[in-house]
This record gives structure tokens, C-alpha cells and sequence, in this order.
């Protein structure tokens, strides 16, 4: 059993390690968790104590077997909980976030391979992050980022990077959301903002900051 802190910590370490990092500076997880990175040394050492972690001063940390496993287990409940809430319960993708960081320490091993079953074993939470599967294994995203794309694309949004709330409404604002589809009608050389149709009825222009954080895939793909 291990406490709310020490599972947030390792779930944001695995996060972390999914981007691209493989060993995880006192710096970079300290912004990530938003607090002093003094404890967040304090708070490593504690980890590196229970063998979830393998710590080296001044390079940084990797998760241990036992710290993955940890980590996986809470990330796997966190998106199981945001796809109930979102798909079962109505909630909005923007709602969701604070209410699962709550639910995913329950410790109840029946009831998450149930709550998995009952949503049907989904792949994907509603902010197209992949859901570790019960041996824990996680697929590699099959999603590129919108701005990546070129004029005359046909595209269908998968996903988000950006999980804040003001992100997320701001996105709602306009009418974009997950399987939304989008058409690419000029990507602008000044600013890279792209100007594009929404469900081939709305025309939007979408900042550079917008689209890197909006995940797609081709619908119908320009050579």
C-alpha cells in the first residue's frame, strides 16, 4: 500500500518516461508536479528507499520494476475512471481530470477488471490517451499532432496533449472534440496557424499553440 503522493509521483514519473525521457531530472518533475524541487528530492529519496525507483544525485530517476508497476496500475485507473465519467456519466472532457485523480487510488482490483468490462475493454480515454491493459502493457499511440499536416488533409481528431480545463473548453467553444473531422485548407507561412473546415460546415483558424497539442489521424491523406 502506498500513499496518494507516492502514486502520483511514480504515475507522473511513467508519463514522463511515455514522452521520450528516460531518466527523469528533480527539475523536469518538479515542474511537472508543480511544487519546489528541493521536495520534490526529499520525496525521490523516499521512493528510491521502497525500491520503486533507482535515484543518482544531480542526473536523476528511472522507475524500478516494482515502481513501474505501481505506476502503471494507477495510470490505468485514472483513464478507466475519465472514460466511465465522460461516457457513462456525462461528464465533459474538461470535468474529468480532478475527480479521477481522486478515484484512481481505490485499491480494488475487482472492481477496476469490472468497471474495464463494463465500458468494454476501450483503448483510449476520452483525451485519446491509451489505457494500460490489464497485463500492463500500453500501445504506442498511432496519432501525430495537427500540425504536421499539409493542405487538402482529411483528418479525424483523436486526441489531445493539452489536458488542462481551459485548453479543453476552449476547444469545446468551437465544436472540436474527439472524432471531429477536419478538413486542412491552408497552413499559414507566417504564424504556421492553419486554417481549416470543422465537420465540413465551420471554417476555423487554429494557432501553432492549438494545433501542436491536437492529436489526429489521416482520413484522407495528400501525397
Amino acid at each position: 500500500m502506498y500513499s496518494f503522493t507516492e502514486e502520483n509521483y511514480l504515475k507522473t514519473i511513467l508519463k514522463l518516461h511515455l514522452g521520450g525521457t528516460q531518466v527523469i531530472s528533480t527539475n523536469v518533475l518538479a515542474e511537472s508536479m508543480q511544487t519546489k524541487a528541493s521536495s520534490v528530492t526529499d520525496m525521490i529519496k523516499k521512493l528510491a528507499g521502497k525500491k520503486l525507483l533507482k535515484y543518482e544525485p544531480y542526473r536523476g530517476c528511472i522507475l524500478t520494476n516494482l515502481g513501474k508497476s505501481v505506476a502503471v496500475s494507477t495510470l490505468r485507473k485514472h483513464r478507466l475512471w475519465e472514460t466511465f465519467l465522460v461516457n457513462t456519466l456525462s461528464f465533459s472532457w474538461d470535468e474529468v481530470h480532478e475527480i479521477a485523480e481522486q478515484l484512481e487510488h481505490i485499491q480494488s482490483d475487482k472492481l477496476i477488471r469490472q468497471l474495464d468490462a463494463f465500458l468494454g475493454f476501450p483503448k483510449h480515454d476520452p483525451h485519446g490517451d491509451p489505457i494500460p491493459q490489464l497485463d500492463g502493457k500500453i500501445a504506442a499511440s498511432p496519432f501525430f499532432t495537427l500540425d504536421q499536416t499539409k493542405p487538402q488533409n482529411q483528418l479525424v481528431v483523436c486526441g489531445v496533449l493539452n489536458h488542462t480545463p481551459d485548453f479543453l473548453k476552449y476547444l469545446s467553444k468551437y465544436g472540436i472534440e474527439i472524432g471531429s473531422k477536419l478538413s486542412i485548407l491552408q497552413i499559414n507561412a507566417f504564424d504556421r496557424s492553419i486554417d481549416l473546415l470543422l465537420n465540413e460546415k465551420q471554417q476555423l483558424n487554429l494557432s501553432n499553440e492549438v494545433v501542436k497539442n491536437i492529436l489526429v489521424q489521416f482520413t484522407h491523406q495528400v501525397a
